[in-house]
């Protein structure tokens, strides 16, 4: 063999380990960055099944996964070179798109809410849960399978500008934090939409336990069994396996609508977090200091669960925060903007 070919390989080899070494970097970097990214990422997996709720458990996972590949679509095709272009040519542009986004939140979950106390007064073609305006099954899903997709495109932005704030600080290379950010982006939405996946189908696997009377010999219904008795193993665990079975069966509906008022209560949370952060960002600290000593104030009175009882207050008043502004721009919208849209689509 020359000695140019074994020159050759080493460099191709030494390249290898380079390229070996940025990946575990970029993995690393991912890593702290998603963990910064947490708290959106629970309010995502809150928001979310609250969309497919009402519609027959064949319908659910095709929705489910929908609603993820336009996730991921927002994630990596729309946001991902937006933010770093942003990040480049226009940074000072970052904030106030995101404070639109916080708004937009706070207005969907405010309407939901005023749908849900008043429902008479739900607007032609925008009630909170049935088929309106004589829309077809296939018409009512895939409206809901779009509105879930733009909520979503405001929680990813959240996450990918988070993201990015914390890749910013510790990688100069622009190809790395492209790579960071896809990394955290598709990791994000497979672990959301996975936990959604198996949030809305408990219900179907513990009508699958409740009425398993082998499960040990069925490994818990992953196969099919020729009918036979029950073995030893089975009569021991059938007890406890059909118990957990019928548990969710009847638990699950109960969580589901549980779930679905937690993921209206995180739009208004998070769309008036990210007014308020926005607010500070322009040196308006007040109201974000103001919660901020207030959730402090409650920790230290109960120091047994500071942490937990910091973030409920912080969040709840965030919450306020966003029910106020979306009560405010939901007559701004319905009679002014969508007007105003309907007369420019004629």
């Amino acid at each position: 063999m020359s000695t140019g070919l074994i020159a050759l390989l080493d460099d191709v080899v030494g390249l290898t380990k380079i390229a070996a070494a940025s990946l575990d970097d970029a993995a690393g970097q991912a890593a702290k960055a998603g963990a910064k990214a947490a708290g959106v990422v629970v309010d995502d997996a809150a928001v979310t099944p609250r969309y497919v709720v009402g519609f027959t458990a064949d319908r659910e996972l095709p929705i489910i996964g929908k609603i993820a590949l336009g996730s991921l679509k927002n994630k990596l095709i729309l946001l991902l070179p937006a933010a770093l272009v942003l990040s480049l040519v226009a940074p000072w542009a970052i904030t106030p798109l995101l404070m639109l986004g916080g708004a937009f939140l706070c207005y969907e979950g405010a309407e939901k809410i005023f749908e849900a106390v008043w429902p008479h007064a739900a607007h032609d073609g925008h009630g909170a849960d049935g088929m309106a305006g004589g829309q077809s099954a296939r018409q009512f899903e895939d409206s809901k399978v779009n509105s879930a997709i733009k909520t979503d495109l405001i929680l990813s932005a959240e996450i990918m500008a988070i993201t990015l704030s914390a890749v910013a600080a510790e990688v100069s290379s622009f190809w790395m934090q492209a790579l960071i950010l896809g990394i955290v982006g598709t990791g994000i939405t497979i672990a959301v939409y996975g936990a959604v996946a198996l949030i809305v189908k408990a219900d179907d696997a513990g009508l699958s336990l409740a009425q398993n009377d082998r499960p040990i010999s069925s490994l818990f219904g992953l196969r099919r069994l020729a009918p036979g008795a029950p073995g030893g193993a089975d009569r021991l665990l059938r007890p406890l396996t059909q118990g957990l079975g019928r548990g969710l069966v009847y638990g699950m509906p109960l969580f589901l609508k549980l779930l679905s008022l937690v993921g209206t209560a995180a739009m208004l949370w998070v769309g008036g977090g990210i007014i308020i952060h926005g607010l500070e960002g322009y040196g308006l600290e007040e109201l974000g200091h103001a919660i901020h000593d207030t959730a402090a104030a409650v920790g230290h009175a109960l120091p047994a669960g500071a942490a937990v009882m910091e973030w409920l207050v912080a969040a709840g008043m965030a919450g306020v925060v966003g029910l106020l502004l979306g009560a405010l721009l939901i007559p701004l919208v319905h009679r002014v903007a969508m007007p105003a849209f309907a007369m420019l689509k004629r």
